[in-house]
């Protein structure tokens, strides 16, 4: 299964996009903004170089505002 995400332009354009898959009987998952953001924050943290080692300290500054 693969999955297709859609961004639209406003309401009256999700409305047809979603009658178009019901009547095509292809299931369709509204997402919220905060789903839509954590998506991206999800995709960012794959992308994200995972090599180098951080100790605790620096990344407490970091989060600290430091």
């Amino acid at each position: 299964m693969e999955t297709l995400l859609v961004t639209v332009k406003d309401r009256n354009e999700m409305q047809l996009v979603s009658d178009m898959l019901k009547k095509m009987r292809i299931t369709s998952k509204r997402l919220s903004e905060e789903e839509h953001e954590d998506l991206g924050l999800s995709k960012l943290m794959k992308q994200a170089k995972r090599t180098e080692k951080v100790s605790r300290d620096q990344v407490m500054k970091t989060l600290n505002g430091e």
